[in-house]
Formats: structure tokens, sequence, C-alpha cells
């Protein structure tokens, strides 16, 4: 398969801190007693059920090839890049939550109440690639990407994404980059040089859709340690090419895990030919937490506190937009996947954010939007608490910032000031920006 296949001649290193392996143990005492779902769930079954919904994924990997046709990729580093097609069934609405993955309980699954694999198979040409897209191609000629993070083995990214897909209701064309990760709390570091491994292939992943004439737009939505691929790739590209293509218009990181320091340097080298970046961040994420405390003690962006001044001022300068779901309630024990659980942030990605649309409606800014839908859920309207507690999402958008500001006023409080602030470019902040403790609301 040469024409596929892109070859590397990368050393398969793997160095965990101590640090890292005493983290990663806390870890498994968090997640301790969840079930697992059986191995080999890629196994194709006969047949889907009545109402249940099909989604195909074209998925780009880094992987290694497993002898298992259940795995089809392990967890450890291939040489190449793998382009496949996965089928898989979701059952019908009446039979799950959006927002969740329903595992099989035992093989082979039952696809009137869990996810299943209709079919498995590989492209051995560019030709079936192309064949592949032309069936499934949107409209718009709009493309999702997703990039996965930390601790996540190939079904499970396959499943994910196919949730993430259906529950959001694009219309965009679903690709998947999966890169190698052992699906192991204890391979922290291994899976963050898998990352560095991947960047060249993500990168030329990107150049290839990019060059596309069909495909017209380009959305990035990328998770956890997955950011990091997505940002360095991306960096990469702009300093090879001048800039990041200007289909690439959309990226999404979803609690990144991410250095401060090392984003802010990322954004710069980039320049100003970048695409509009959206972060979602939560206060409460433990598995960032985690990461912090083994990297340095340095923040990580998905969990920065968008009150802190100086980071609101970062990102202002930035163009960032920030979505706070620290106050959203719900989802896995680590507040890590609020982005793909939550059917609120799901329809959100898919009525807004994937489709590429700007975080506005109209004249309205969507965290005004958001916030009144909110208050009207929590029946807290026309409380000032309600505003800043209540409401299940918090959006930094400078195009809601007078909105919020008129309502603040009504209730006689600066909340647009609290609680919004971010527009326009982290060009010209140096990496040795002071850093701020976020809990004492200090800079040093």
């Amino acid at each position: 398969m040469p024409a596929l296949r892109f070859h590397f001649l990368f050393l398969r290193v793997s160095i965990i801190p101590v640090r890292a392996r005493a983290g990663a143990m806390f870890v498994a005492l968090v997640l301790a007693g969840c079930a697992s779902p059986p191995e080999g769930v890629l196994s194709p079954v006969a047949q889907t059920a009545r109402d249940a919904a099909e989604i195909s994924l074209l998925v780009a990997t880094t992987r290694a090839p497993s002898d298992n046709p259940g795995l089809l990729y392990s967890g450890e580093r291939g040489d190449a890049i793998d382009f496949n097609e996965l089928v898989v069934s979701i059952p019908p609405e009446t039979a799950r939550k959006v927002g969740e993955v329903q595992w099989p309980k035992k093989l082979p699954a039952d696809p009137s109440r869990e996810f299943a694999t209709l079919s498995a198979s590989q492209f051995t040409s560019v030709k079936g690639v192309k064949a592949w897209y032309q069936r499934n191609k949107s409209p718009s000629g709009r493309l999702l990407i997703f990039v996965h993070g930390f601790n996540t083995r190939y079904e499970s990214a396959v499943y994910r994404f196919a949730q993430i897909a259906h529950d959001s209701k694009t219309d965009a064309t679903p690709v998947l980059f999966t890169w190698p990760s052992r699906g192991s709390v204890f391979d922290y570091g291994y899976d963050k040089e898998s990352t560095n491994y991947s960047r060249s292939a993500l990168e030329a992943l990107l150049a290839g859709a990019s060059a596309a004439p069909e495909i017209k737009d380009i959305t990035i939505l990328a998770h956890s340690m997955g950011t990091w691929l997505t940002v360095e790739s991306l960096r990469q590209m702009a300093i090879r090419n001048g800039g990041v293509p200007s289909k690439i218009s959309n990226v999404i990181l979803a609690s990144p895990d991410l250095d401060v320091d090392v984003f802010r340097q990322q954004i710069a080298d980039m320049g100003q030919k970048r695409p509009k970046f959206t972060v979602f961040v939560s206060k409460d994420d433990r598995a960032l937490t985690l990461s912090r405390r083994i990297s340095g003690n340095v923040d990580r962006l998905g969990q920065i506190d968008i009150n802190n001044p100086v980071y609101r001022q970062e990102l202002e300068r930035g163009g960032i937009t920030v979505l706070d779901l620290s106050a959203l309630q719900g989802g896995d024990r680590l507040n890590h996947t609020k982005f793909a659980k939550s059917p609120e942030v799901v329809k959100l990605l898919g009525q807004r954010l994937i489709d590429g649309q700007a975080v506005t409606d109209q004249d309205l800014g969507l965290g005004a939007e958001l916030g009144a839908t909110a208050m009207s859920v929590s029946n807290t309207v026309g409380s000032a608490a309600g505003m800043v507690i209540s409401a299940p999402i918090s959006i930094i958008d400078p195009k809601a910032r007078d909105t919020f500001d008129a309502q603040s006023r009504r209730f006689g409080k600066g909340l647009g000031d609290s609680i919004l602030g971010v527009t326009t470019g982290l060009t010209g902040v140096s990496a040795g920006a002071r850093r701020c403790d976020p809990a004492q609301n200090i800079c040093r």
C-alpha cells in the first residue's frame, strides 16, 4: 500500500517519570470499579436493528496493526499511516441517552441496545479513500477531523467519535485521526511521546485535505493530550508554509492538556494566518489537575480560571473564544469529557462550532443565548446570581460582551466584566509573562 503509507524512522522510546507513575496510580484508583467493555468489539455483527443509526467514519492511524481482527490496531507505534472505513451502528434514540456510548456487555453486541460494528475495511489505494469521500461528502464540503486524547484505545476512539458525529447532528464529513495510545493510565509518558511521533502524519493528512478541491472547509476537534498533537501539527505547518491553509478555519480544543506558556508560544509561532480557536475549559477537571502536578506545576490550558485578569487579557488579544464548563454537572468521574457527554455541549458543537458558524446568532452573542437558556431551565431568570452560578455554560465571546454588560447594568452589577472578555492575539506576548495562581488570584 505504498500510496497510502507515509513511513517514519523514529525510535520507539517510552520513559515514564516516577511522578507520572504515582499520579497514574491515583487515576487508576479513581477509575477503579468501572466496568470494562469486552475485548474485540470491532468484529462486525451480522445485521443492525430497526431504527438504529449508521455512521461511516474514515479513520487514519499511525498505530501498529493488531493480529486480533476485533481490535484492528494496537497501542504501539506503526511505521506508516493506514486508512480504514468503520461503519458503526448506534442504538435507536429510545434505547440510549445523548452523550453516552452504550458499550456492549458481551459479544456479539446487541444493536438494539448497544453500539455495534457493522463493517471494518482497510483502503489499499488512494482511489478507495476518494470513493469513500464521494459517498459520504457533505453538501457544504465541510470536513470534521477528530483527534482523541490520552489513554484511548483504537476502538474507544472509533465509538466515541461515532457518538459525537451522531449526537451533534453535524453535516460535516467525519474523519478520525487516531495516534498510538496504549489505553493505560500508567503510560502517560509513552502516550505523550506518541503525539510527537504523529505530528508529521497529522500534518500530511491536513495538507492533503486542504489541497482537495472538493473539500471547502475543515474543522478540527481535539481532546485532552490530542490538543498538543493538533496545535503542534498546525504550528509545524505554519512554520513550513508561512501560515496555516485557510481551509482549516476552525480548531476546537476540548479540555486541552497544554501548558499555558507553551500554548502562548505555539500561537505566536503560527503568526496571523491561523484558524479561529475555541477552547473548552473546566476548573474541576481532575485529570488536568494530575497533569499539572506531573508537568512542573504549570497551569493547563483546559483548567484556567477565566476570571483571572491576566488570562483574560491574553486570550482577548489572541482572538480566542473560551467556553467555561465548570458549572456543568455530569460526565465522567474526572470531569474530563464534558464536551462529548453533555447533551447541551454536543448540541452546541453540531449547531454552531463544527458547522463553521461564528459564535453568534445574528447580532446576539451565543454567550447571552446560552445564558438565557440556562437561566430559564434553572428558574433563575432575573437573578444576578443565576447568571454567574447557575448557568451551565459561561461563554467568553466578544460578540456577547455588550449584551451581557447591558444585562449586568440592569442588575446593578458588573457581571459582564467578571465573566466575559476574550477576543484578539497572543502575538507579542512573551514566554516570560507573569504566571498566576488562580486559587489566590495572585500574579507574579
